[in-house]
């Protein structure tokens, strides 16, 4: 279920970058082509590690968050961008790169539990926005 090319990047981009619409992840620097995308994100639903969530039935509306599941993919995230981060002449990282690669090799165990944290936080705000509570 994680072993194909695309399905840790999605989790990547869900949990790390936060995104959260079908446009948003196909946008990706990475370039994934739309039937594929849509195939990981079914399989990916299909095996509990995200969720989809379609207030009014539109694409428009729709938004992908990750699970309880799919967070404990974190590690091996970490550990995927270390890897591939550490091969790659800084000069071409953009800022948000550099900034991720810093916090993940300054403290990992903070980054995770500060990752898990915020994506938490965003996750119940996507929620209170999509079902329209309003904040006091």
């Amino acid at each position: 279920m994680l072993g194909d090319k695309w399905s840790l990047l999605i989790l990547r981009d869900i949990i790390i970058h936060k995104k959260s619409r079908f446009k948003e992840l196909k946008d990706s620097k990475e370039k994934i082509a739309t039937n594929i995308l849509a195939v990981r994100l079914k399989s990916l639903s299909k095996h509990g590690l995200i969720k989809k969530l379609d207030p009014t039935g539109t694409k428009k509306s729709t938004r992908y968050i990750a699970t309880i599941r799919g967070l404990t993919a974190l590690p091996i995230i970490i550990d995927m961008y270390l890897f591939s981060i550490n091969l790659i002449d800084e000069a071409i990282l953009n800022p948000s790169q550099i900034n991720i690669k810093e916090k993940i090799t300054s403290n990992r165990k903070l980054f995770e539990e500060t990752t898990i944290a915020e994506y938490l936080n965003f996750v119940q705000e996507l929620r209170d926005t999509i079902l329209g509570v309003k904040k006091q």
